[in-house]
């Protein structure tokens, strides 16, 4: 079957397109490497509209096209100049996984596919495509553990998140409700790991909080939860490479807090 076109292919691409960036951000670590290859991905589907397979779903043969891509070019690209030194780390990290493993991590749990369309998007076997998921987690879990600080205004979701990441091995230093109480408590104890919520209660801000926290005290990964991803992934200035939806899944907080503690690679989003 080929491939739509015009007016059709250009709906398909652009609604599934921040999904596709969320994900290539967070599997190099980088916004500037995610973009690269997010960017890529279109010049290829254009300059070539059979790369986008229309007997697939529309995100499945997005992303089956960006690995295509990222598959053929040796991933994950070493920058000349990296965005951080904390991008340094996380090339070193990866080139010591499985290989596949973390792709297909994302695609499983940040992305939501299924076992089968994750086998579809890296060309694999459905049972491999599990099996790949279950060596990541393994890898990941048995690597790292540290403090992880929790800014979430919502009693239920905070305790909720304090039970899965205590689950995993790491330690809460607290939790904040309010941007002011995320710099006190950022203040007693330096944390490995921020996750943090966009709206905050009193209408403060998790993203403000986290820029004042990482200007004025440290350089550590951050996770951002929010029931808008595609309102954040716009391409206007730095974006986080940790985005996770709401509603949440345990696997995709766990799945999250493994990688970017792992890694320690992020980005600071500011609006």
């Amino acid at each position: 079957m080929t491939a739509p076109t015009g007016e059709v292919l250009a709906n398909q691409i652009g609604s599934n397109l921040p999904f596709l960036r969320r994900y290539a951000r967070a599997l190099t670590g980088s916004q500037t490497s995610g973009d690269t290859y997010a960017l890529a991905t279109l010049e290829a589907i254009l300059a070539e509209p059979d790369r986008f397979e229309a007997d697939l779903k529309a995100k499945v043969a997005l992303f089956r096209a960006f690995h295509v891509i990222w598959s053929s070019s040796g991933a994950p690209v070493e920058l000349d100049q990296p965005d951080s030194g904390l991008e340094n780390q996380a090339q070193k990290h990866l080139r010591a996984l499985t290989p596949n493993t973390r792709e297909a991590l994302l695609l499983h749990t940040i992305e939501d596919f299924s076992a089968a369309e994750v086998g579809q998007i890296m060309d694999l076997p459905t049972e491999e495509a599990s099996e790949l998921v279950k060596i990541a987690y393994q890898e990941m879990t048995k690597s790292t553990s540290g403090r992880i600080m929790i800014i979430e205004d919502e009693a239920i979701i905070s305790m909720d998140l304090e039970g899965i990441v205590g689950d995993m091995g790491h330690r809460v230093t607290g939790i904040a409700r309010t941007e002011d109480a995320a710099l006190k408590l950022a203040q007693q104890e330096t944390p490995d790991l921020i996750l943090s919520d966009i709206q905050l209660a009193d209408n403060s801000s998790g993203i403000d909080a986290v820029n004042r926290i990482l200007t004025d005290h440290f350089e550590c990964p951050v996770i951002f939860i929010t029931a808008f991803p595609e309102r954040l992934l716009t391409g206007e200035g730095p974006e986080p490479a940790f985005l996770i939806s709401k509603p949440y899944t345990e696997d995709q907080v766990r799945s999250a807090v493994s990688q970017a503690m792992f890694f320690s690679s992020t980005e600071t989003l500011k609006v």
